[in-house]
């Protein structure tokens, strides 16, 4: 089953009309053959993986393995590196704390990136207040990190260092062998997050020299409420605080009774990623290539942000000059897009991740992320496309612009 129709086809409750979803990287349709796999583990084999008396519990601690042991493989891990959380933000928040909460040597600074996820900065923020000395480095336009600036930030009273594999808003890969590299030639652990690469970039632990990996269930066709983080054993081994105290799961590392169907789910969502890699990388890039290639014939003033080249396929942050984004998106209901701007109730803030990049007010607040996935078609890139270029005319022209 490559495109399961009712996935494609699926009606959110509040429209009366199908709407195309792009927006990949906000979250991912569960794929039909993990819900398949999800279900008995919902009904007849309900057990807990933690109970050691029956054969209930016997089953599902089975299922739970196998699922650990598909995850480890996806990455290049031994099982036992695999710890269930509840998602990337559970597992980068466990990564810095308890890493930080841990240490009891001198080293307490901690280095990470500007265009990180809040999941990220939020967490490396809070260490100042717990006696870190936190420093962040900037990018440059294409949205790469400054390596230069990484060198001089990081010395030998880093503890950890914490950059991500894939951005989330722009799709830039970020050399991660180099930054590893550069955190061991000064004894730091190095931590990333991967919640946007893990199944769709060829990933190895060992080859890219981390030492703490985050992993995200929902953003490659597995269910929602399941994440990992990959805890290296050997050279070093890495010792964590656990956030969440009560029975001693996973190891020590995350109390909790585990959901077996998401565990279960996690793990061949894992599987059927890495083994159709390449068949969706190369479907993806030809969408992607598709969408740009229409846009940017038929509409000036349209830009790339972020590189054009080392970016995952499927991610195109476009801007749209002399338009809102926001207005933008409000005139295509029937598409599932997002913006390049963060809006809380109060007020309306521009992309940290592109205001990193230097772009000015035109370019930020016209930002669209277009997320392909999957499920995508042709057909729903020619029709968005279309729906596209029309609106961005009839709001050019309302405002005198062309």
């Amino acid at each position: 089953m490559r495109l399961g129709k009712h996935v494609r086809n699926m009606t959110p409750v509040m429209s009366d009309q199908p709407v195309i979803y792009l927006d990949a990287q906000s979250t991912t349709p569960c794929d039909p053959r993990v819900v398949e796999v999800m279900a008995p583990f919902a009904s007849e084999n309900f057990g807990n993986p933690a109970s050691r008396t029956h054969a209930y519990g016997w089953e599902a601690d089975r299922a739970v393995e196998a699922a650990r042991t598909q995850i480890a493989r996806g990455i290049g891990a031994d099982p036992r590196e695999i710890v269930f959380t509840s998602g990337a933000t559970e597992a980068n928040n466990l990564a810095i704390f308890g890493l930080f909460r841990a240490s009891s040597g001198a080293r307490r600074d901690w280095v990470t990136c500007r265009i990180e996820h809040r999941s990220v900065l939020d967490p490396v923020g809070a260490l100042a207040k717990e006696g870190a000395n936190v420093r962040s480095v900037g990018v440059d336009r294409n949205g790469r990190i400054d390596l230069d600036a990484l060198r001089d930030a990081i010395t030998d009273q880093t503890l950890g260092v914490s950059v991500m594999h894939v951005n989330n808003e722009i799709g830039v890969i970020q050399p991660i062998q180099e930054i590893a590299a550069l955190a061991k030639r000064h004894g730091a652990i190095f931590h990333s997050d991967a919640a946007q690469s893990v199944g769709k970039l060829p990933l190895g632990v060992n080859e890219l020299g981390v030492d703490l990996l985050s992993i995200s269930a929902h953003k490659l066709y597995g269910p929602k409420g399941i994440g990992a983080l990959y805890v290296r054993r050997k050279q070093p081994p890495i010792s964590l605080r656990p956030l969440i105290l009560g029975g001693g799961h996973e190891r020590g590392l995350r109390s909790g009774t585990l959901a077996t169907p998401l565990c279960v789910g996690f793990g061949h969502a894992v599987e059927l990623a890495i083994s159709e890699q390449d068949i969706d990388t190369a479907r993806i890039s030809n969408l992607s290539q598709r969408l740009l290639a229409q846009l940017l014939a038929k509409l000036p003033d349209v830009e790339l942000n972020g590189a054009r080249e080392g970016r995952l396929p499927g991610n195109l942050n476009l801007s749209f000059l002399g338009v809102e984004a926001e207005a933008l998106l409000l005139s295509l209901p029937e598409v599932a897009l997002s913006t390049g701007a963060a809006c809380t109730s109060a007020k309306r803030e521009s992309s940290h991740v592109l205001r990193a990049l230097g772009l000015n007010d035109a370019r930020t607040q016209s930002a669209v992320r277009f997320g392909i996935g999957r499920f995508t078609t042709e057909t729903e890139i020619d029709v968005v496309t279309e729906r596209v270029i029309v609106e961005v005319e009839r709001m050019r022209a309302r405002h005198g612009r062309r």
